[in-house]
């Protein structure tokens, strides 16, 4: 009982101690803000792009610079490294109250250490893996003065066309908020402040996954049930998990711009969801309402965005233009301003930036940080956790010994900028590992011989002949295909997403050769390769895995890591089946049965089911799923149902798998989905090892959003169903709720 008294009094010191220094904040912010005039505060709210500060002279830079020393910007973007920070800081500090600069970068997935691209990342399904690889780019990107990355990207999508899945988690809400967390913690650290830390900003507020047809810039159109249920659950999770910033997005949703919309800024995120942080817009979102056609003029955009909750305003100069005016003419209440000053200065003082403005721009944490070794080793093994095996006839995989002679063919086999795709801050992509690399430091007893065969993206087979004597000298034949990887990422939507250029056709030269061809693709996105589904021997599916890629795929290929990844979003067999998710609704006419699609929802000209499902993934080991139970068949209000099952590794080899339960609602007063991902685990299990592996049901995971009644539960029938992917179900029963 004392321990108990001990601990509870801790607990209550803690909660006391931090409460009393978000008011001692809270008091600082309200002194700073008495003195501020009103140009200052408005110069809180501006933030520019440092590209030009930190280059030659000219007129550009003189007029930020300017600004800078004036107080007109509260934060710069693009501005990196310690020597530079340091300087423009001072610029800052020459200003009339000293306000310190917020420095801040697109720090995606890493700052030196390039890892995985996130949707790769998101494959692993492993949580830890994921906070530690935002961690370590916080802490190089910290060490290098930045204060603030703009990451987690946290849009749902199901169109693999937009290019900018390659920053996301994929198709699930559940998956993505799990993520989410993870990626927030391993930004923000324990605490705002410390110099292995950096504020994360939780991007694109909302729905910008959904743009019509894929396409970046787009608008959306959806229900309020679909916005609330598929797409804003992650950046629910974000905000809980304490994220300090948000970003709103490009895209209308249902008429309004993003960065215009009361509705997402202002009474969901800072009402309904009582969030502190500070909301920054995407670069130049505010200025755009003009040729969106719903702002008659940059004064009107600003108006619209200040109104809404968008408390910074990135590259428009709408607030710094336009607001004094507004605000003198009475359009605009000072307190909308006063509001949005204090959001940004408060995460300023929770920095320490006003005690030391300094504070993560020191030369020798920088050094250090950079020269890390460890960094690299950890990248590889959460690039080994990302690769997902997607097929393996007759176990080919893991390569086998009496293989002497390999032919490496493909455009991507000695790759190593591609590998790194977009958002690259600070790597030297020249020193990354290709596979060519990885494989021959791995196998260094074997002959390797190399073809490139075709380039990426072109229509040019000259190259063909040479691949096809190279693949008939060899004993087996590795191919690495893929898409370019600047093909990814913002402004990079494709309307066919099948590989690029004349890569199938090489593939199916070299497969004519009667050669066991085992297939590595790339890419930022899922890819449509259905010729290589059908005729390759193996496939590893890799993403872009970054610096240590060619590390990573030796290690898979050589059994050294037992690949466990499962795809975290659907891949289609065509263009045509897009928009193609899991947790799809029923229809009135469903596919009862493979085959039986006349009068039914089905495509007669395809089949209707994906390519490789939604949390799909194989192993060079088996795994059995028995035994499955639950402590109660009638859940009633505000109980839990417990449930459990044996997961047994019935191979002969240690391996990881992902268990995914899923739920379904039978019947309800809004069609439910088939099922809904609800719980998953990743499970190492040796040999012929067995685990019981325990889930918990609770009521919050059977609630759906129905219009004008919010979040509700209903009494009824459940499907629960646990398996090794979507489309994998080894077990399933039912439950009430009552």
């Amino acid at each position: 009982m004392k321990r108990y008294n001990w601990l509870l009094g801790l607990l209550c010191l803690q909660v006391f101690t931090a409460q009393a220094q978000k008011q001692a904040i809270s008091d600082r912010v309200d002194s700073l803000l008495k003195l501020m005039t009103l140009k200052e505060k408005i110069g809180q709210l501006n933030q520019y792009s440092g590209r030009e500060v930190t280059g030659p002279a000219s007129d550009r830079k003189a007029y930020l610079l300017n600004d800078i020393q004036n107080g007109m910007v509260g934060s710069m973007l693009n501005v990196k490294g310690v020597k530079d920070t340091r300087e423009i800081q001072g610029v800052a500090l020459k200003s009339r109250l000293k306000i310190p600069l917020l420095f801040s970068l697109d720090v995606v997935h890493g700052y030196k250490t390039v890892f995985p691209v996130p949707l790769s990342e998101a494959a692993s399904w492993d949580m830890e893996a994921i906070r530690q690889s935002a961690h370590i780019a916080a802490k190089e990107a910290a060490a290098a003065g930045i204060h603030w990355t703009f990451a987690p990207m946290v849009d749902i999508t199901r169109d693999p066309r937009w290019g900018r899945v390659m920053e996301g988690a994929g198709e699930d809400p559940f998956l993505g908020s799990a993520i989410a967390r993870a990626r927030v913690k391993g930004f923000q650290g324990d605490q705002l402040g410390a110099t292995d830390a950096v504020m994360a900003c939780v991007k694109h507020f909302a729905a910008y996954g959904a743009a019509i047809a894929g396409r970046d810039y787009n608008p959306v159109d959806m229900s309020e049930q679909q916005l609330r249920e598929i797409y804003l659950p992650p950046f629910k999770a974000a905000a809980d998990a304490g994220a300090a910033t948000f970003m709103n997005a490009f895209n209308t949703l249902n008429g309004i711009p993003a960065t215009a919309s009361t509705f997402l800024q202002r009474n969901i995120l800072k009402k309904e969801w009582n969030y502190k942080g500070f909301v920054v817009s995407d670069w130049g979102s505010i200025r755009e309402m003009i040729p969106w056609g719903f702002a008659a003029n940059l004064s009107e955009a600003a108006a619209y965005a200040i109104t809404a909750g968008s408390d910074m305003d990135m590259e428009s100069e709408a607030y710094k233009n336009e607001l004094e005016k507004l605000i003198q003419t009475g359009k605009i209440s000072v307190d909308l301003l006063n509001d949005a000053v204090k959001r940004i200065l408060y995460k300023k003082f929770e920095l320490g930036l006003f005690e030391n403005p300094y504070k993560f721009s020191d030369f020798k944490r920088e050094d250090i940080v950079m020269n890390d070794k460890t960094h690299a080793a950890i990248a590889r093994s959460i690039a080994d956790k990302s690769i997902v095996l997607l097929k393996n006839e007759h176990q080919l995989l893991p390569l086998y010994a009496e293989a002497k002679k390999i032919a490496l063919i493909g455009p991507l086999v000695r790759a190593k900028a591609d590998l790194a795709s977009t958002w690259t801050v600070y790597a030297d992509t020249s020193q990354m590992t290709s596979v060519e690399e990885g494989l021959k430091q791995r196998f260094g007893a074997t002959k390797f011989s190399y073809a490139e065969g075709c380039k990426i993206n072109t229509s040019d087979t000259s190259k063909f002949n040479e691949a096809i004597q190279t693949a008939q000298n060899a004993d087996l034949v590795v191919m690495v295909l893929g898409e370019a990887g600047n093909m990814t990422g913002e402004a990079k939507s494709r309307a066919n997403i099948e590989l690029p250029g004349v890569q199938e056709a090489l593939f199916q030269k070299i497969k004519k050769t009667g050669k066991k061809v085992i297939v590595v693709v790339m890419g930022g996105r899922p890819l449509i390769f259905n010729t290589i589904a059908d005729q390759a021997d193996a496939i590893v599916y890799t993403f872009w895995l970054g610096g240590e890629a060619g590390h990573a795929i030796a290690d898979v290929l050589s059994g050294d890591y037992n690949p466990s990844g499962k795809l975290p979003m659907t891949f289609p067999r065509s263009v045509g089946q897009i928009p193609l998710f899991y947790n799809y609704a029923n229809t009135g006419r469903p596919v009862a049965k493979a085959g039986d699609i006349h009068y039914r929802s089905a495509y007669i000209d395809s089949p209707n089911t994906p390519r490789y499902a939604f949390g799909f993934g194989m192993s060079y080991t088996d795994f059995s799923y028995t035994d499955l139970r639950k402590d109660k068949e009638i859940l009633k209000d505000g109980e839990n149902l417990n449930v459990s099952f044996t997961l047994t590794n019935t191979g002969k080899r240690k391996g990881e798998e992902v268990v995914q339960l899923y739920l379904q609602d039978k019947v309800a007063s809004v069609v439910r989905p088939v099922k809904e991902l609800k719980g998953f685990d990743k499970v190492e299990l040796g040999p012929g090892e067995s685990k019981t592996i325990k889930f918990v049901v609770t009521p919050e995971m059977l609630a759906f959003y129905k219009s004008e009644r919010g979040w509700i539960t209903e009494p009824g029938s459940f499907k629960l169903m646990v398996g090794g992917a979507s489309d994998q179900i080894r077990l399933e029963s039912d439950f009430n709720l009552e």
